[in-house]
């Protein structure tokens, strides 16, 4: 397939990438662990196959000292982004976990004109408020006790962890291979959630192997790489536009395992979040 239309395999790819990565929601449910114990393992097991991948293929895993600071920086925002995402799920169900955290794409391009100090653009300001009204339909009811106002809120600060990340590392992407700086990612994660399994229940660690593997090797080594390889035949912009279908591929995998179908309101709300995404990807990319 590939000789006669590699367009089209490389679009097979980069779907095949988000079927993966969108397992982290069906598994963040199903792993029955506290969640730092089920992140620290998720890093930890990560860098061992990222660390083996980059070794086979002769990836150079050496960073310059003044990107010490920059992909340090990115791997605590990467841990806090999982943990809040992780907490996000526990709270609510695979719909509302993943929606949330696909305001990302929003609050990216809310921050960067601060933090990059770009030109700010009014269709952003538009483009929130449409987010933001997404969220409205996502909670059923906005009191501090219920769970799922909770769970939107936290999935909302994941979203936030998640671009500061990616703007962190917008600059050091072209300078490094994608499973390099995964793997210093996990490396970090691992290290600063390593004492963790001295302080919280571990015994079910071992009978969680299953879904702890398949999250480190599916969701996270295999997925992750394939997505930044994309970025090779993609514009980043395309890859967002097409990466907003992993919510709805994650919502499918927590029907079929779960049996957890999303309301209505919910899929209304879900429609205006990644609504937005579509739009603003379409708008950089014309």
């Amino acid at each position: 397939m590939s000789s006669k239309n590699p367009h089209l395999a490389h679009l097979l790819e980069i779907n095949l990438a988000m079927l993966f990565v969108s397992t982290s929601g069906a598994l963040g449910r199903f792993i029955q662990l506290p969640v730092p114990i089920t992140i620290a393992s998720r890093a930890i097991l990560a860098f061992l196959l990222l660390w083996l991948f980059c070794k086979w293929k002769g990836i150079s895993l050496s960073i310059l000292k003044k990107d010490y600071l920059p992909i340090l920086m990115s791997g605590i925002f990467m841990g806090l982004h999982w943990i809040t995402y992780f907490y996000a799920l526990k709270l609510s169900n695979v719909a509302i976990g993943m929606l949330s955290l696909f305001t990302y794409p929003v609050i990216t391009s809310l921050l960067e004109p601060i933090l990059l100090k770009t030109k700010f653009l009014k269709i952003h300001l538009l483009l929130g408020i449409m987010v933001l009204a997404g969220i409205y339909f996502l909670v059923p009811k906005f009191e501090m006790g219920n769970s799922y106002t909770l769970a939107v809120g936290v999935g909302v600060l994941s979203a936030l962890f998640y671009a500061l990340r990616n703007l962190v590392l917008k600059a050091r992407v072209k300078h490094y291979n994608g499973s390099a700086l995964m793997c210093y990612q996990m490396v970090i994660v691992g290290a600063l959630l390593f004492p963790v399994f001295f302080f919280l229940e571990t015994d079910a660690v071992l009978s969680q192997w299953k879904g702890l593997l398949t999250l480190a090797l599916v969701t996270t080594a295999i997925g992750h790489t394939l997505f930044l390889n994309s970025f090779k035949y993609f514009s980043i912009t395309t890859a967002s536009i097409i990466s907003s279908v992993q919510p709805v591929y994650g919502i499918i995998i927590g029907a079929i395992f779960l049996a957890e179908i999303p309301s209505l309101m919910t899929i209304f709300g879900g429609v205006l979040i990644l609504g937005s995404v579509v739009i603003e990807s379409v708008r950089t990319y014309k």
